[in-house]
Order: C-alpha cells, then sequence, then structure tokens
C-alpha cells in the first residue's frame, strides 16, 4: 500500500510533469527558434551548444546516425543561423578573449571512425562547416574501422579540428596514474607529430572522470577537456569537465534531435540540469 510520504511525491512529480507540459511549448512557440544566444544571462555569458556524434552511417544502432538524418540536422543548423566554432574559439570566448558569433555551436564526434571521413566529412563540407574529432591515436591507420592519419590530415587541412581522445581509449578511472599520464601524453605527442600543429583538447573515454583525472589533463598540456555530461557550455563550466550534447539514433532521431538543441537551454535556465 502506498505511504502518505510516497502519495505525496507521486503528485508533486505529476505537477513538476504538468508543468514542463505547459510552460515548454510556450517558450518554443515564438517563430524563431530557441537558441542559445536566446537563453543567455548577464553573469555567465553564452551558453555555447556542442553537439557530440560517434559514427555516422547505417548500422541502425544507438552510436549511428543515418547519413540522411545527419544532413537533416545540419541542414536545420544551417537554416536556423547558427555558427560552427572551434574548441579553440570556445577557450578563447571562456577566457574573455573572444567574442563568438551569433548561435555559436560545436559539432564533435568522438573516436574517429571511418565513417566520419566517408560520410559525416562531405555533409560538413556541404554546409561549410567546421567540426572537431576526438581520435584514438593508436586506432589510425591500423584499425580498419577508423580514420588514418592521411585521413586526419586532409580532414584536419579543410575546417575538422583533429584532437585526443587518448591512445587506447580505457576507462580513465580505472588506471593508474602512471598509466593516465601515457594514454595522455602519448596521445598528444602522436597527434602532433602526424598532423604538424599543437593539439591542446581532449575528450574523456567513456566520459568518466574525476577532479585527479582532470588536474592530469591540464598538467599534461591541454588547454581543456569535454565530456558526456549533459548540458551546454558557459562561463560556469569547468574548463576540464565541459559539457556536451549527445546526438543518437532512435525511433524518431530528428525528433530527438530538435528537442535536445531547444530544451537544453531551457532546463539549464530553471537549473534542472547545471550543477
Amino acid at each position: 500500500m502506498q505511504s502518505v510520504k510516497d502519495h505525496k511525491w507521486t503528485w508533486v512529480r505529476r505537477i513538476v510533469i504538468l508543468a514542463m507540459l505547459l510552460v515548454i511549448p510556450l517558450l518554443l512557440s515564438s517563430p524563431r527558434p530557441m537558441t542559445a544566444r536566446m537563453v543567455a544571462d548577464s553573469e555567465n555569458g553564452t551558453k555555447v551548444l556542442v553537439l557530440n556524434y560517434h559514427k555516422v552511417d547505417n548500422m541502425n544502432i544507438s552510436l549511428s546516425v543515418l547519413p540522411e538524418d545527419f544532413d537533416r540536422q545540419m541542414r536545420y543548423l544551417s537554416d536556423h543561423g547558427y555558427h560552427t566554432i572551434t574548441p579553440d574559439d570556445l577557450y578563447d570566448s571562456l577566457e574573455g578573449q573572444k567574442e563568438l558569433p551569433e548561435n555559436p555551436v560545436l559539432i564533435t564526434f568522438d573516436d574517429g571512425y571511418r565513417d566520419n571521413y566517408d560520410n559525416a566529412y562531405p555533409i560538413l563540407r556541404k554546409y561549410g562547416f567546421k567540426a572537431t574529432i576526438f581520435v584514438i591515436t593508436s586506432f589510425l591507420g591500423t584499425q580498419p574501422n577508423y580514420i588514418t592519419w592521411d585521413q586526419a590530415r586532409e580532414m584536419d587541412a579543410n575546417g575538422i579540428s583533429i584532437q585526443s581522445h587518448t591512445v587506447d581509449h580505457k576507462s580513465m578511472t580505472d588506471l593508474t596514474d602512471d598509466q593516465l599520464r601515457y594514454e595522455l601524453v602519448e596521445s598528444k605527442k602522436k597527434a602532433e607529430q602526424e598532423l604538424g600543429h599543437p593539439v591542446e583538447f581532449m575528450a574523456y573515454p567513456t566520459g568518466t572522470y574525476n577532479l585527479h583525472i582532470a588536474q592530469m589533463v591540464k598538467e599534461a598540456g591541454y588547454k581543456a577537456a569535454f565530456t558526456i555530461k549533459y548540458g551546454n557550455v558557459d562561463k560556469a563550466s569547468n574548463i576540464y569537465a565541459l559539457e556536451r550534447v549527445p546526438v543518437f539514433h532512435t525511433e524518431d532521431t530528428n525528433k530527438s534531435f530538435l528537442e535536445r538543441i531547444r530544451y537544453t537551454p531551457i532546463f539549464e535556465r530553471f537549473g534542472w540540469i547545471k550543477s
């Protein structure tokens, strides 16, 4: 039998859900879509949308966005006035050294799958978009389902920034300090040797990290690091634990995409997901 306390919380949850159903459509009913710039607050500045993809192919698994869906999503961003930025742009903005364009979006991919080159790259070029791929350095040129360093160099020269996703993609909270240092330092060194320029950003494999790991990332020479923590980035963000909005294959991928980029700033505005 349900207790009085449980009954009370059931009604509280119902009220919260009802409020969301009533308020969110009103906030989204403007002819212009809800954008990061529209919900910026004076204290923390512009909220930057950082999208997180993995694969763009026809595998029909959660990590694989269909190429036609990816094209539709990029067209939406283009049609609605979003401007793609680089990790350096984001970092400089957070440091107060650069003004971002209206409706900034940082498009990121994790792992460095071959389909990023075969499928995502042509679509990004079609819309004149920049993007960033966090690569597992030991996989490039050795694993058939991942890009080669020649492909990485080609993309890097054409608006697709190549950054670190460590050497072997091991969960960092399972590693010793020596192992962590190897994953961070050697992946950075390898990518810099192959690309011919500094590599100063990384994404945590599987999203796992803690404050000690974040400190080691800093000591390894990275400017910033990205997690899979859900949310938009602003000046209140931890520079070594930057939020992203993941995009997955679902029953209605494009509807899910629109919900995520429209609702996330609203949730943050009411303090529902930003800690």
